[in-house]
């Protein structure tokens, strides 16, 4: 039987559907599970509390594209930023002469809330690097403890300064909310991993 040869603008038609077809096959590469660990991180930073200071600690982070390394990494970087202030914070401690007995006192405390805050933030990071399946959610429960009661020994601190002014407050203030700010990014991290179930 006779078969007419398709026309020219039947042939145009077939042609643009098999290149959108192509371009949408492409595309699906860029699926969740084919996401790199930046695709991740934009995507977690974004409903953070404090979002641009969520992609700029991330920034650099090249590890596994999954929720919990992600969750790690935003932990070890409160950490580390706990544990730097920590450090200033005991240089201006201890018997400076031209610090008031408010000051002074109010510097002990945050030297020792910042201690107890550096211990759970530790305890948290080892708690999410052995997570199992069995025990994940009761560990991840462990570990949203730990990192709110980090962040409330930081809260702790700032308000020892209150009706204290001059220039140790200002620094303090400013470098333990940079510590606070990342750790209430870590634990909302941590508490992404409860939707995803410790996948990855």
């Amino acid at each position: 039987m006779f078969q007419p040869m398709p026309t020219p603008k039947f042939r145009a038609t077939m042609l643009s559907t098999l290149t959108l077809l192509l371009l949408f096959l492409c595309s699906s590469d860029a699926s969740p599970s084919h996401r790199g660990p930046q695709d991740l991180i934009r995507s977690s930073c974004v409903h953070a509390q404090y979002p641009d200071l969520c992609l700029h600690t991330l920034a650099s982070y090249s590890g596994p594209a999954n929720p919990r390394s992600i969750a790690q990494a935003a932990v070890k970087a409160s950490l580390s930023r706990a544990r730097s202030v920590s450090g200033f914070l005991r240089t201006q401690a201890p018997g400076k002469a031209h610090l008031s007995k408010r000051e002074q006192a109010a510097l002990n405390d945050c030297v020792e809330q910042l201690s107890d805050s550096i211990d759970e933030l530790s305890r948290t990071l080892g708690e999410l690097q052995h997570l199992k399946g069995k025990t994940f959610r009761w560990q991840v429960s462990n570990a949203e403890t730990w990192v709110s009661a980090a962040l409330t020994n930081e809260d702790t601190c700032l308000d020892g300064f209150d009706g204290v002014d001059g220039k140790v407050k200002t620094d303090v203030r400013h470098k333990i909310t940079r510590v606070a700010r990342l750790t209430s990014n870590a634990l909302y991290m941590i508490n992404r991993l409860d939707e995803s179930r410790g996948r990855g």
